[in-house]
């Protein structure tokens, strides 16, 4: 397809299979890359070494990078396929399945708005256990064609039927199209050639469509077509869930209106959103005889007859709108969606207004980066940019860590913010907002889980869904064994210090002080005491102590041999509660006194309550063993495992745990980790930064003790989270490390490769892909706002020596900033009425307006 159409794909000849493709880092100057829990976080997805599945094919250039392609029909990939051409706007997404598709092994058409959650109660190993899920919704895509002859009409065309000769799907990126074509050897001397578009606006967030082009290649006659909503799905994309109960749409009802119309309303079962679904199919003439209305089960729909003329292409255009509402909304979704859906303009104007919300879209998220790297990134960005789009300031909804892709995690809110907001602050600020202003909206709900467990402050959920009560799983299911075990995932509390950390950094980014004194201090404040409560002192050690918890490495949930969950001291949760803490003593200062006096009061803070905070805060525990610090007390002395055995004997050892446990072992006997934990620390703050927090602790770390503990935990970590490598990269890349390359390439291929029982195709890793941006935008360039100045500090690699990134600072927008392997250019538009500051390296800086300043690097 060329660069801004739609209509005319660039096609390949081929068998209808795979084709060899180059190397994701072939054109780069270093090309070589380098059972599943229901419902828990951080599933693996992809092996070291992984390449794209299915024909991918990888494009050079700047055009290139624009484009994602598959080459063939390959059916034991297409999920995969599915969940990395879904298409979204923010309000809602529909997974890449072909609209002839029904669910089964492997296809699965998914649509999902955001924020569209129900609760539903199952029988699981005999106990009733409580799971909330991001709903799949009725299927607006249904599509399908079969021949008519002198003999009647033949079976559906389906790419398993005989005589597909060519297969390509393309994903342009720039236009947010998915464009699929095929052609059919239908009978001697016929084919038939079929293309197929499809878009969900960026510009109306409620209206998604199709359009169809039918060609008859040598032959003339009859091509009757079906187009239909399908509302007897149900969630079974996850198979590992379906001992669950997965039926959450009733009061279902459909229908037609007029000739080319259809419509489904329904809600959902027990959270009461009221969903409904209308389409309209147009067709041009001549047709052989009028629409006929067809209703099967819960499937309304027409089917026609097209009159097809060899070489004429004959056009099938279908418009779908989709609308929600709580119970309680006047607003009425069925009538609404009817409304549009007949009033809607042609698909001409809709895909025109689409295609140039995209453009602005990308204007205001620019990153770009040469070669196939800079493909694989592109890809990231547009996933990350349809599920959190500027509609998503619209709603009340969370960063689902499987973005609007598929069903695992059924559709959570982790701690995956962490990873995309410091990305979306320099772009799109106020959907940074929305998406803090989410979890203030569930502050309540955060202080009430406090108060029932005993404690003071906000206690936020590892899991949170509709209404920000805990939505972690009790029970969770190990495929290596097929048991059913206690999930103790929720004792994660480190989740509170990662929405304190994005409101900070929120404020820092964009200088939002009515935000931040406002909603973000109710938040920050409440977490601070959280943690202000839940430290104890211990005499024994002249320190306090947070105890029965869960780190980022979730391998370990408690001590060998004991019954009590989670484990003490763990460092990841205890140095970012300090980290906390001293923001809350530092805003709770800077507050005017009337704001200050009102906040302390409606949270029941004493005068002297920041004088404890700032006492928890420089004696919280960090526990070390020899000179390395040690993830959790007792961490250190646990059991060496033998990595070389276990690797030989299983080769993926990424969830080690499941494998002891399969093996009646456990990993908490073991200095194993899953992912980086004490190493997070290194992502979050800069190697200056991070020795300040510690030595407020009243603890010293140099090079020399960071070097030891990464040296340790490097050695220790399975990579069993798709947050792993990308955290390790960022972190030996700003210790200029030759490993840096190797983590960062397995964090770019994470989701896009996928091999070795994988699970991107439940859904794409959010975190990861905005965590790559991320990397590129400010790990390897040392990038953080403070004082409302620029503070750069590169960490160039020799495999991405040059790229250019645009970002938002304050009241500056449009700053560009371009890397090489020798300077830094900063330019700002002459638009802007002031200059910019900024720090290289700490030397001071002026870019003015209308300018770009080159600053060479020190060597």
């Amino acid at each position: 397809m060329g660069e801004g159409h739609t209509g005319e794909p660039r096609h390949r000849q081929h068998s209808g299979t795979a084709e060899p493709e180059p190397r994701p880092g072939d054109g780069t100057p270093d090309g070589t890359p380098d059972g599943t829990q229901t419902g828990t976080h951080d599933e693996p997805h992809t092996g070291g070494h992984g390449e794209p599945h299915g024909g991918q094919r990888l494009d050079g250039g700047e055009d290139g990078t624009w484009r994602w392609v598959y080459q063939g029909y390959a059916p034991a990939e297409e999920r995969l396929r599915e969940a990395l051409c879904t298409l979204g706007n923010g309000f809602f997404a529909t997974r890449g399945a072909a609209p002839e598709a029904t669910a089964g092994d492997h296809h699965y058409p998914g649509t999902y708005a955001a924020g569209c959650y129900d609760r539903l109660t199952s029988t699981v190993a005999g106990r009733r256990v409580e799971n909330e899920d991001l709903v799949n919704l009725p299927n607006w895509l249904p599509l399908r064609f079969r021949m008519h002859d002198e003999r009647g009409a033949s079976p559906w065309w389906s790419p398993e039927l005989p005589g597909l000769v060519e297969y390509t799907q393309e994903l342009a990126l720039r236009d947010g199209v998915l464009v699929r074509a095929f052609t059919w050897q239908c009978g001697p001397g016929r084919r038939l050639r079929v293309e197929q578009t499809r878009w969900v606006s960026m510009a109306d967030p409620h209206l998604a469509a199709l359009r169809t082009t039918f060609t008859a290649l040598g032959w003339s006659g009859r091509l009757e077509v079906e187009s239909a909503l399908d509302a007897e799905v149900t969630n079974s994309g996850v198979e590992r869930y379906r001992e669950l109960d997965g039926e959450h749409l009733t009061a279902v009802r459909t229908g037609t209106s007029a000739a080319d119309g259809a419509w489904v309303s329904c809600r959902t079962r027990t959270s009461g959103i009221a969903v409904a679904l209308a389409s309209r199919t147009r067709t041009p003439p001549p047709l052989s005889s009028r629409p006929t209305a067809r209703t099967s089960g819960h499937r309304p729909g027409h089917r026609f007859v097209l009159e097809l003329a060899a070489g004429v292409d004959v056009t099938v255009d279908k418009l779908a709108v989709l609308h929600t509402a709580g119970d309680g909304e006047p607003r009425d979704p069925l009538r609404a969606a009817l409304d549009q859906a007949a009033h809607a303009p042609g698909l001409d104007e809709v895909l025109d207004a689409h295609r140039r919300a995209w453009h602005r879209t990308w204007e205001r998220a620019e990153l770009t980066v040469p070669g196939p790297t800079g493909r694989i990134l592109r890809l990231h960005l547009f996933h990350v940019l349809q599920t959190l789009s500027p509609h998503t300031a619209a709603l009340d909804v969370g960063v689902p860590a499987r973005g609007l892709h598929g069903e695992a995690y059924r559709g959570h809110v982790f701690w995956d913010e962490l990873f995309v907001l410091p990305f979306l602050d320099l772009h799109l600020p106020e959907v940074s907002r929305a998406l803090l202003t989410y979890r203030h909206r569930r502050l309540p709900a955060a202080r009430r889980a406090a108060r029932e467990a005993g404690l003071v402050g906000a206690m936020y959920p590892w899991q949170s869904g509709s209404d920000g009560r805990e939505a972690t799983q009790t029970l969770h299911l190990n495929p290596a064994s097929g048991r059913w075990l206690p999930d103790r995932s929720h004792l994660q509390r480190h989740v509170g210090s990662a929405i304190a950390y994005n409101i900070w950094r929120y404020a820092e980014a964009t200088g939002d002080r009515e935000f931040l004194f406002g909603d973000g201090a109710e938040m920050l404040l409440g977490i601070a005491q959280f943690w202000s409560g839940l430290a104890r002192y211990d005499e024994a050690v002249g320190r306090y102590r947070i105890r029965g918890v869960v780190g980022p490495d979730e391998y370990h949930d408690g001590y060998p041999g004991s019954e009590r969950a989670g484990v003490d001291d763990n460092t990841y949760t205890n140095v970012t509660a300090s980290w906390v803490l001293s923001r809350a003593v530092e805003l709770a200062a800077r507050l005017p006194r009337p704001r200050r006096d009102r906040l302390f009061e409606s949270l029941r803070l004493g005068r002297d309550e920041t004088a404890r905070w700032d006492e928890v805060s420089r004696r919280l525990l960090v526990p070390f063993h020899e000179g390395v610090i040690c993830q959790f007390d007792g961490y250190c002395t646990l059991e060496e495992l033998n990595w070389t055995a276990y690797r030989a004997r299983y080769g993926d050892i990424r969830r080690l745990d499941r494998i002891l446990e399969a093996e009646g072992d456990s990993v908490n006997r073991y200095q194993a980790s899953k992912q980086a934990d004490v190493l997070m620390l290194g992502y979050l703050f800069p190697p200056a930064r991070l020795a300040e927090i510690f030595a407020h602790l009243g603890y010293r770390i140099d090079d020399e003790v960071w070097r030891r503990t990464v040296e340790y935990y490097l050695a220790r970590t399975s990579h069993g989270s798709t947050l792993s490598a990308l955290v390790h990269g960022w972190i030996l890349a700003r210790e200029r490390r030759p490993q840096a390359w190797q983590h960062m390439r397995e964090a770019l291929l994470g989701d896009v490769a996928d091999v070795q029982g994988g699970t991107t195709a439940e859904g794409i890793h959010l975190g990861a892909m905005a965590g790559t941006l991320d990397l590129v935008q400010r790990g390897l360039t040392g990038l953080e706002v403070r004082d409302g100045a620029l503070h750069l500090d590169p960490a160039p690699l020799p495999e991405l020596y040059t790229y250019r990134f645009t970002l938002r600072i304050r009241h500056h927008r449009d700053i560009s900033v371009r890397l090489s392997s020798d300077a830094v250019e900063v330019g700002l538009p002459a638009a802007e009425r002031t200059p910019l500051r900024v720090l290289l390296r700490g030397r001071p800086h002026t870019v003015w307006p209308g300018r770009t300043r080159r600053m060479p690097l020190p060597p």
